[in-house]
């Protein structure tokens, strides 16, 4: 499988703005895949249940694929005292997160694994649960969706 394709598999589904609602965003499902990525998330988090939320928020594909969409930075957020019950977050904080100048780890209490990506002013943009993801997963969505911080000589 493609890494481009995995990375979009598991982004999971996703509402566009006009189809968006609290349901939706309470599921983790923001806006950043496409209907056809359903079937490729249904393989990787093998739970029938969120496949059926995947296909009830997700966006239409069109020629301009959100899949190119890129953002500025992200905020890795979770709760420190959840932390030891999602060990691939945990591992991604701990030995990853170093390679990705862009992203910080914030802790917030009683926050699920989540990142948000931000926009070049540092303005929340998408927010993409990470409850089920495992380490390698965190680190392929990041290497595509966020722009690596170039720094001033």
């Amino acid at each position: 499988m493609e890494l481009h394709f995995l990375v979009l598999a598991v982004l999971g589904a996703v509402a566009l703005c006009g189809r968006a609602d609290k349901t939706c965003e309470e599921l983790g499902f923001t806006g950043l895949a496409l209907c056809s990525d359903c079937d490729a998330f249904a393989e990787i988090v093998k739970d029938q249940e969120l496949e059926l939320d995947c296909r009830k928020c997700c966006a239409e594909e069109n020629e301009e694929s959100l899949s190119k969409l890129t953002f500025s930075g992200a905020r890795l957020e979770v709760c420190m005292r959840k932390l030891m019950f999602y060990p691939h977050v945990q591992t991604f904080i701990e030995s990853k997160l170093e390679k990705f100048p862009a992203v910080q780890a914030q802790y917030r209490f009683n926050a699920s694994p989540k990142l948000i990506l931000l926009d070049e002013d540092g303005n929340e943009k998408e927010t993409v649960r990470i409850d089920n993801w495992k380490t390698e997963h965190i680190e392929q969505f990041l290497e595509q969706k966020v722009k690596p911080k170039h720094t001033e000589i």
